[in-house]
């Protein structure tokens, strides 16, 4: 079994740099991504929007984010603690120890069922939809809330719009 992470990107199209429309929204992005199967992106674990920055933003940076090496300390905490709690990392786990792993209320597996049935996702994608909901826990040092399966389940934003783009 290879391992390997896959990164990709996509070029916007013009109509994403005018402004004014939502990039996914503009037919020229509908027209490109109903190029791309769903099987193939239910294996894509995020899909990110990067929209264009202000030239005023760019040009006048003064404000810096989070430090490589702070971030580095934390990514390393939250690997350490995959491989304490399972012996390896996230992406490795079964869906049967994912699922004993993120034990899920009542109300979050309400929660997720209802989206999975909205955003119209595989088991695939579900629980690829936890793996990372668990990596963002494991990045705060918690358990996995709400609020992690909401951000993961954000992250799934084109499989949405390549449903709504095959049936237009």
């Amino acid at each position: 079994m290879s391992l390997f992470q896959l990164v990709a990107a996509m070029n916007a199209s013009n109509e994403a740099y005018n402004g004014g429309q939502d990039y996914y929204q503009s037919s020229a992005s509908q027209k490109y991504l109903k190029k791309l199967s769903a099987p193939f992106l239910d294996r894509i674990d995020l899909h990110v929007e990067v929209p264009p920055l202000p030239s005023d933003v760019l040009v006048n940076a003064q404000e810096e984010g989070e430090s490589s090496a702070s971030v580095r300390e934390r990514v390393e905490r939250a690997v350490a603690r995959q491989r304490v709690r399972q012996g390896v990392q996230n992406a490795l786990l079964s869906g049967r120890q994912l699922e004993a792993i993120c034990a899920l209320s009542d109300d979050d597996k309400q929660f997720m069922q209802h989206a999975l049935e909205k955003l119209k996702l595989s088991a695939r994608a579900y629980h690829r939809v936890l793996k990372v909901a668990l990596t963002l826990a494991d990045l705060n040092d918690s358990p996995v809330t709400r609020a992690h399966l909401m951000e993961s389940l954000s992250y799934r934003k084109m499989e949405k719009t390549l449903s709504m783009a095959i049936s237009s």
